[in-house]
């Protein structure tokens, strides 16, 4: 697995400070709809799994004072992906206690079957926090482009769709397609690089 973008120990320093609104506001848009999504992948309902979120965002800012970064003793994602786990896993098993009580063992079933696959956990981690970026990133950088530019680019890198097929659509040439595709991606790749800052 390609080694992931570090988060930015600008913004961990920041969030030291519980009165950075900013900082906590940033952290939130990047982290949570990855956390909320983790939590509904592992099958919680929509209120359980923010609830979840909600406790995994409590357990940093208790933390955020001892955030001490240190690339030798792991990454910050490594660590939250850690305590999102574990909130998880006793969700669950908490949850089938009481549902095996009542002769029910799927959730049980359920709990076994996630503790086994840790690698795929984290790889799922991985990409729910690379595709949650990059839709910040879009978000911010779709204005500067035309609308043709910009539906190129999406029908073509985000859909799927054949150049040929994008061409009629929008009604620009095939070469247009290409160009506003690969002028896109660049500046994308930037606002990406910008967003996580300085990489250790």
């Amino acid at each position: 697995m390609q080694e992931s973008p570090a988060t930015r120990a600008s913004l961990l320093v920041r969030l030291r400070d519980g009165r950075d609104v900013e900082a906590w506001q940033e952290f939130a848009r990047l982290y949570a709809p990855v956390i909320y999504g983790f939590a509904r992948k592992r099958g919680l309902q929509d209120a359980d799994a923010a609830d979840l979120m909600q406790e995994v965002l409590r357990s940093v800012s208790l933390a955020a004072d001892r955030l001490d970064y240190d690339p030798n003793r792991g990454t910050f994602r490594g660590w939250l992906f850690t305590v999102t786990r574990n909130k998880v896993f006793n969700f669950l098993d908490s949850r089938s206690r009481r549902v095996l009580g009542s002769g029910d063992s799927r959730v049980q079933e359920r709990l076994e079957q996630h503790a086994d696959g840790d690698g795929k956990l984290s790889a799922d981690w991985e990409a729910d926090y690379r595709r949650n970026l990059a839709a910040q990133a879009m978000e911010k950088i779709k204005g500067e482009f035309q609308p043709a530019t910009w539906q190129a680019f999406l029908q073509t890198a985000v859909d799927g769709h054949e150049p040929a097929e994008v061409s009629r659509r929008v009604g620009i040439s095939v070469g247009a397609v290409y160009v506003a595709k690969s002028r896109v991606m660049a500046r994308l790749r930037q606002e990406i690089e910008r967003m996580q800052g300085d990489e250790s």
